[in-house]
């Protein structure tokens, strides 16, 4: 399957390393070469200072249309992990097998997390433009906070956000576990067939997502 890496995203404590920081080097002060009679002038570091010459004109370029974002090749991954949960937001219980003959988008996310409030419009917009085209967004709620955990404040996050997709909780994170993830936000497509073929973490590459959706879509 294909697996992007985007620029900023949340990470549970497992998945972050750590690295000792580099020392700078100590800056040398460069030396400093005597002039002598008749010696070309050399600059403070003893480079040879260049003449002046003639600036040419610039050349005319011909104008480059930026490239249209192409579908990657995306490879089939293993069978994609069902999403089980007893408390859905926006739909009743989704069964797994009835999903067979659509592109599945399984977004793991939480309500209070920067990266995830940032990438919603771009969920919002996939499933405006897809839903009616044999395309299921289910977002998975896995909390980071207690507070998260209450179903009343995930309900009230989910109308003032304006999502309209399944929305899964996930409180004791089994479906997170079933897809060994580690990041809100991250996002896997899965094809008609159930098969993993594309994953991203955390915030941007949205218009190569969506031309994966078209791409699985056309399949």
């Amino acid at each position: 399957m294909g697996l992007s890496l985007g620029l900023a995203a949340c990470a549970t404590p497992t998945a972050i390393s750590t690295v000792a920081p580099l020392v700078p080097a100590k800056p040398t002060e460069p030396a400093v070469v005597p002039a002598t009679v008749g010696a070309v002038p050399t600059s403070r570091v003893g480079a040879a200072l260049p003449t002046q010459a003639p600036v040419p004109p610039e050349p005319t370029a011909m104008p480059i249309k930026p490239a249209k974002p192409v579908a990657l090749s995306l490879p089939t991954g293993p069978l994609a992990p069902p999403i089980i949960s007893s408390n859905w937001i926006n739909s009743q219980p989704l069964s797994w097998d009835g999903l067979r003959g659509k592109v599945v988008m399984v977004e793991f996310w939480t309500f209070s997390c920067i990266n995830c409030i940032h990438v919603t419009p771009a969920m919002k917009g996939y499933h405006k433009d897809f839903a009616d085209q044999g395309f299921t967004l289910i977002g998975v709620h896995a909390p980071e906070f207690d507070y998260e955990k209450v179903l009343a404040n995930v309900q009230k996050a989910v109308k003032e956000a304006g999502i309209e997709y399944p929305v899964a909780i996930d409180n004791d994170f089994a479906n997170w576990q079933r897809y060994t993830n580690h990041y809100w936000p991250a996002w896997t497509l899965i094809d008609k067939r159930g098969n993993v073929r594309y994953s991203h973490i955390g915030e941007g590459a949205y218009d190569e997502t969506r031309e994966n959706i078209k791409a699985l879509l056309a399949e």
